[in-house]
């Protein structure tokens, strides 16, 4: 018989615990970069998802009914965070309530996946108040995409869990979503990942650099990433394949968020580069091209590099194991797994 919900907190000890539901969880706590990585136990026809809002709300109560409907979809059992419909501008709530939902998950011995329900902001908030080293001795799935990067990046260099970048509650679902989530997830297969056809059968992504290459999959937003340079939560990117989307900014914007990888020495740190979309990311009548700016900040460096993988805002929205080893084929425009991202 299972342990109960009382045995099992005590097991994990009950002054890690009050720390982090007081708010004074010690976010400077280091998990050495020589601690083994983490992978989770996939899903199956009977796991339970643990729905959370660990950054924006979703404002329409409609909405949220309608996002309800599409995980019920999907055939698992889901359980509601506490505070997942509060709302305190835009944030779900206040960055205690938020974290506590996301360490209750973690450490809810019923819940086998975590599901944030959408990105926009809120993330960087909450990151002093999660125990990671809880997180680390409770593994379980952790997806979701855009603002989430926060959480991907400093659970994986905190924790050394791999978490997943892929689609959120209130994604579209489509069936390329849903079936290259259950692949990952679920059969825990090396899947290649490639780009969109055209009416033509041929691929639509644009190569930036020539070449091949293989290392750990690091990246999620641009704008999130930034946002966490110079702070104890951003990893090591020596050796990784950067992957980056947005959505929504101007391509000087991107210029300076580029530029500011570069000068922060990430860029000249990593094997390779697959930038997903910048949806409605304008370049305007007196702009370089965002082509322009990867030519600039990306050719340079030497590495394979390519723009246009399934990995952004848009109804195709894949399912990315963050520190899992991959190769790139940046003619091809192909990601490949190069090991098992779940314990089947």
């Amino acid at each position: 018989m299972g342990l109960n919900r009382n045995q099992f907190l005590k097991t994990i000890g009950a002054a890690s615990l009050s720390m982090w539901i007081s708010g004074q969880a010690d976010s400077s706590q280091e998990t050495s970069v020589q601690e083994k990585p983490i992978k989770p136990k996939s899903l199956n026809q009977y796991s339970k998802i643990g729905l959370v809002s660990p950054a924006s709300p979703v404002y329409d109560p409609k909405d949220f009914d309608e996002m309800i409907e599409k995980v019920d979809s999907l055939g698992f059992d889901w359980e509601l965070g506490a505070h997942a419909k509060d709302r305190r501008g835009y944030l779900a709530g206040t960055d205690q309530d938020r974290a506590h939902d996301l360490m209750e998950m973690f450490i809810n011995p019923e819940i086998d996946a975590i599901l944030c329900i959408r990105g926009g902001w809120g993330c960087n908030r909450i990151l002093p108040y999660l125990d990671f080293d809880v997180i680390r001795k409770n593994p379980k799935i952790l997806c979701g995409f855009s603002d989430i990067t926060s959480l991907h990046l400093s659970i994986w260099n905190k924790s050394r869990l791999h978490t997943f970048h892929g689609p959120v509650g209130t994604s579209s679902w489509n069936e390329y979503t849903e079936r290259n989530f259950r692949e990952v997830l679920m059969s825990g297969d090396k899947v290649t990942y490639l780009p969109q056809k055209n009416d033509q059968d041929e691929y639509t992504h644009m190569v930036i650099s020539e070449g091949t290459t293989s290392g750990i999959l690091l990246g999620g937003n641009l704008t999130v990433l930034c946002s966490l340079l110079g702070t104890e939560y951003l990893p090591d990117f020596k050796g990784a394949i950067l992957y980056l989307e947005d959505v929504g900014e101007d391509v000087y914007r991107v210029d300076r968020m580029l530029t500011q990888l570069k000068l922060s020495g990430i860029l000249s740190n990593i094997s390779g580069l697959v930038f997903g979309k910048c949806t409605n990311c304008d370049a305007g009548s007196n702009s370089l091209s965002l082509m322009q700016v990867f030519e600039d900040h990306i050719q340079p460096l030497g590495i394979p590099a390519y723009y246009g993988a399934l990995i952004s805002h848009e109804s195709d929205n894949s399912t990315i194991p963050v520190g899992i080893r991959a190769k790139i084929d940046a003619q091809k425009g192909s990601l490949t797994l190069l090991e098992e991202p779940v314990i089947v």
